[in-house]
């Protein structure tokens, strides 16, 4: 999917989309790489800045930590060298303390095919840069790829493979725990059946004393086998449970949960938007029809004032090869959908694959292409960040 927006993003003649309930503006766009490509994460606002990382970029194309003013001044923080520094962070970043936490999928030694298993790092405003935890491929997690959650003293994230032998030999992923000083433990090692298999890049959010969140697969024997995805439960001693096994259309949730009033809600790829009671009670609240309200909700939903905010990476008109260049949503918790910017393909970017931060009612977030650039690696453009004033 991000090679065909890339690829459309430099040569297709977008056409015209609805028309919009929002005014868009593009504050940075990525220009050539060495300030950073391809961000799919959430930013963060700390000190005046917002921050975020981009997946790849910099001198070895390995990824950054940047930081960016609401004016749209950019710098990068910290370029990632591929090695035991880490490589590829997919996820977004914490503060704790004035700290920056993230992960890294890869890097961190030569394991897991040489190309390391992934890190969890530490980095300050002024771009020092700590490895917390090299993870070792094993019984311990590989790739992680999801937002940290600081619960006390330890930060809880989620790992894609890892944690066994399921799987096709690399695990099924795990859930995880790190603290600042660099211990580490596994949490749950998912087995790739019933219970769920591969979290990718949704972590999970703690409600009174319980972690819950989503598997992109597992859960039972449907969708090619490989089961549909779940939403789970996992307690601090590693008790975990299935709260709702997906099935038929509904199906494949990347986005993770937000938690309202007691009740989860998240966005599958199949397109729904969906809510479920920790007693496993799910309602499907909407179906994004692939066409003018969206296609493919990968993001993890914000709620700002009783509105929930998303983003999809495509749909919202015919360009971009005919599959939408992406949106901005607000649903209620009822399932009232609305666009609120449906992206054109241009200058205002391509493909918002991350969710989006609130600050002082404006929306911020990123695209993986557009931007007015189209001359970065592999023939695309790099991305933006982008703000949203509802």
């Amino acid at each position: 999917m991000l090679k065909s927006i890339l690829a459309a993003c430099a040569a297709a003649v977008v056409l015209a989309a609805p028309a919009n309930a929002a005014t868009e503006r593009a504050i940075y766009d990525f220009k050539n790489g060495s300030d950073g490509a391809l961000p799919v994460s959430q930013l963060i606002a700390m000190g005046g800045l917002l921050y975020g990382t981009t997946e790849a970029g910099g001198p070895t194309h390995s990824g950054t930590v940047f930081a960016v003013t609401p004016k749209g001044v950019e710098h990068v923080v910290y370029a990632f060298n591929g090695g035991s520094d880490g490589s590829l962070p997919r996820a977004g970043l914490i503060d704790v303390g004035g700290l920056l936490y993230g992960t890294t999928a890869y890097g961190g030694g030569t394991g897991c095919g040489g190309g390391g298993c992934g890190t969890v790092f530490s980095v300050t405003p002024d771009g020092t840069e700590t490895i917390v935890y090299a993870f070792q491929g094993g019984d311990d997690g590989y790739q992680p790829g999801a937002n940290l959650l600081r619960v006390g003293s330890r930060l809880y994230g989620t790992t894609t493979d890892g944690g066994g032998t399921g799987c096709g030999g690399s695990g099924c992923g795990t859930v995880f725990w790190v603290t600042p000083k660099g211990d580490e433990k596994v949490v749950y090692a998912f087995a790739g059946g019933s219970d769920g298999s591969q979290p990718e890049n949704a972590g999970v959010i703690d409600v009174s004393g319980t972690f819950y969140g989503t598997t992109v697969y597992g859960g039972g024997t449907g969708c090619g086998g490989n089961g549909c995805g779940t939403v789970y439960a996992v307690t601090a001693n590693g008790h975990e449970n299935i709260v709702y096994a997906f099935s038929g259309n509904v199906s494949f949730p990347y986005g993770g949960l937000i938690d309202v009033d007691g009740v989860l809600y998240g966005t599958t790829d199949s397109g729904a938007f969906y809510s479920v009671t920790t007693a496993g009670a799910e309602n499907t609240l909407h179906t994004f029809d692939g066409g003018s309200d969206g296609a493919n909700p990968y993001s993890r939903l914000i709620d700002v004032g009783g509105l929930l905010y998303g983003t999809t990476d495509t749909g919202g008109g015919s360009g971009c090869n005919g599959e939408g260049c992406g949106t901005v949503y607000s649903v209620t918790t009822a399932g009232a959908e609305s666009v609120v910017y449906a992206f054109k393909g241009g200058n205002d970017g391509i493909g918002p694959q991350a969710g989006l931060l609130d600050v002082g009612g404006a929306l911020y977030g990123t695209t993986v292409g557009g931007g007015g650039q189209v001359d970065c690696f592999a023939g695309g453009s790099c991305g933006t960040v982008f703000k949203v004033k509802p």
